[in-house]
């Protein structure tokens, strides 16, 4: 990593665990039938989790074509798929309490986790919904658990429209459900302060990308 990481006192503080998500979690309703959850930190501990999987995560670096150039993907990346164990059993409980808790309206388990590790404020990901497979057709949810420092996650209608921002870290939740990846856009932008390093965990069901 780039940057060093400045935990969070009070994060560090807590033993590794997660808290209650019935009664915790805040729904806020979007144009077109999208939809957010929120539960700020829900890892306890998270600070504790972020160290481990930064050191045990095998990290890798892509590159993509861009026009007439090929240039690095600005973030770190790992991808399991769901027959690939888990990097730390803290991940394989908020699944199983993300599965529990969103069963009656998913109606599938999560399947997949994809890591990506945000070194510095340099690094980001662009304006995109994860319309790949089912998600460009039908409604679904992705699960998105933050530890580290915080970045903002930005969300607008795909059709133009005001642009909402979440900063998530040390352990918050956000679920993007409904139509949201068809109807709207997510991303991380650039940070020009000094920015410690992030790492995102998207929990997603079978056949969405």
């Amino acid at each position: 990593m780039t940057s060093a990481f400045q935990g969070s006192l009070l994060d560090f503080a807590d033993e590794p665990g997660l808290a209650e998500l019935a009664g915790a979690v805040r729904r806020v309703p979007l144009s077109y039938g999208a939809w957010i959850d929120l539960r700020p930190g829900w890892v306890r501990g998270s600070d504790e989790l972020f160290e481990r999987l930064s050191q045990i995560v095998p990290w890798y670096a892509e590159k993509r074509q861009m026009y007439d150039r090929v240039v690095d993907v600005p973030r770190l990346l790992c991808f399991y798929d769901e027959d690939v164990p888990l990097p730390d059993p803290l991940l394989d409980q908020a699944k199983a309490a993300l599965d529990s808790y969103y069963a009656e309206e998913l109606g599938e388990p999560f399947r997949t986790a994809g890591l990506c590790l945000y070194r510095d404020g340099s690094d980001s990901v662009a304006w995109h919904g994860d319309r790949i497979g089912r998600g460009s057709t039908d409604d679904t949810m992705v699960a998105i658990l933050s530890l580290g420092a915080p970045r903002s996650l930005l969300l607008r209608p795909r059709d133009g429209g005001e642009t909402i921002r979440h900063p998530l870290g040390h352990g918050d939740l956000i679920v993007m459900g409904g139509s949201c990846q068809r109807t709207w856009e997510h991303c991380v932008p650039k940070s020009k302060g000094a920015v410690g390093p992030r790492i995102s965990i998207q929990f997603r069901p079978r056949g969405v990308r």
